[in-house]
């Protein structure tokens, strides 16, 4: 009987890649401490740009809810409640989601003052200290990953 992993192994090949070189270099002088504090810059910047994403969903939600809301309030008029949904529309569509503010404008203040200017500062450092290479501290990793007797 063959062991553990053995047929997934014979299906799908070796995780280990021995014969590939380190994806990128890393800038020549540059210590492990600083490709880890790199790293950990890129993975901050990883997270602001998940939570953008997030935030462009709250937005879309909030539309489609909008417009769903909209079709609540015809059919209410369809079904006769004509003052239900006059109420009902006076009080919810087209409410701002924060007083004075809409989701398009949440967006674009995010992407304003937050998203753009972090982005511009990982740039920049990571421009100063790593020639703008990108991704150096990842693509250590995955080279030591790859070798074989990995646990």
């Amino acid at each position: 009987m063959a062991g553990a992993g053995e047929e997934s192994l014979r299906q799908f090949g070796p995780a280990a890649h021995p014969e590939r070189p380190v994806a990128k270099q890393r800038p020549a002088g540059a210590s492990d401490e600083l490709v880890a504090a790199l790293g950990k810059l890129s993975e901050a910047l990883e997270v602001v740009e998940e939570a953008r994403g997030l935030l462009y969903t709250f937005h879309r939600r909030s539309g489609r809810a909008d417009l769903t809301l909209q079709e609540a309030v015809q059919a209410l008029h369809d079904a006769g409640e004509h003052e239900t949904a006059r109420q009902v529309a006076d009080t919810l569509v087209g409410r701002d989601v924060i007083p004075g503010c809409w989701t398009f404008q949440l967006v674009e203040q995010y992407d304003a003052q937050y998203w753009s200017p972090f982005r511009a500062v990982e740039a920049e450092v990571r421009q100063r200290l790593a020639a703008g290479t990108a991704h150096i501290y990842e693509a250590e990793m995955k080279h030591r990953e790859q070798q074989p007797g990995q646990d």
